[in-house]
């Protein structure tokens, strides 16, 4: 069945070269979740969807197709914001890349979307990078339906966490989370270092595993510019 939207709350995710003068673009929108499209003529030095096309700016998206790879219509920006840099923008890379490999194609994902703004917000403001970035990798697993187990835990126990298990009391030889960390984790409170600390460590074991072997390149970027 043909599908046809005139205007749908959106940012870009990722573009790439696509035949000779357009691009492929990857979004993720408001009422239909992460959407590819074909934007025809992108490349060409006089286009306006060139410069529309940026990734954390706000946009009105239409498209219409029968296929999962529809056509890009209309692009009008709704606000402007600085550019990221430094390592907000790093960040950025990071929540879109996890985004375009882990959400499936034209699934509704409304509350996952204002936590993409909500992240994005932060980076911005720069003030809490780290507490945001965890709030948002929480949140989206939940989307994914990969529930970390955090309900009912108890403060004085330690726990492990198991591939295709999730958390349960501590393993020998594994890595041990606090229950009262975890508690705070479970309602997003990242005020305490040792807090964030495991958050960061849980955050990347649950992802690991939906991510599979190939690492991010986000990630990789990451890296070599610390190194």
């Amino acid at each position: 069945m043909s599908q046809r939207v005139e205007s749908s709350a959106g940012y870009v995710l990722h573009s790439r070269p696509y035949l000779e003068s357009s691009l492929l673009v990857d979004l993720l929108t408001l009422e239909h979740g992460r959407i590819s499209v074909v934007a025809r003529g992108a490349r060409r030095p006089r286009s306006r969807l060139r410069s529309s096309l940026q990734p954390f700016q706000a946009l009105q998206l239409g498209w219409h197709g029968r296929h999962e790879l529809k056509n890009l219509g209309a692009v009008e920006g709704v606000e402007v914001q600085p550019p990221l840099g430094g390592t907000a923008l790093l960040c950025g890379l990071y929540v879109n890349e996890l985004l375009q490999r882990l959400l499936q194609p034209e699934e509704p994902c409304p509350r996952l979307f204002l936590y993409y703004r909500y992240v994005l917000n932060e980076l911005q403001l720069g003030q809490d990078i780290e507490g945001a970035l965890r709030t948002f990798e929480h949140q989206l697993l939940d989307e994914l339906g990969f529930g970390l187990g955090l309900a009912g835990l108890d403060a004085r126990m330690t726990y492990s966490f198991l591939p295709q298990r999730g958390l349960v009391p501590a393993v020998e030889g594994m890595y041990r989370y606090s229950g009262q960390h975890l508690l705070a984790i479970a309602e997003d409170r990242y005020e305490d270092v040792e807090v964030r600390r495991s958050a960061k460590r849980l955050m990347r074991e649950a992802l690991a595993e939906l991510l599979g072997e190939r690492p991010l390149n986000s990630r990789l970027l990451f890296t070599r510019i610390k190194e």
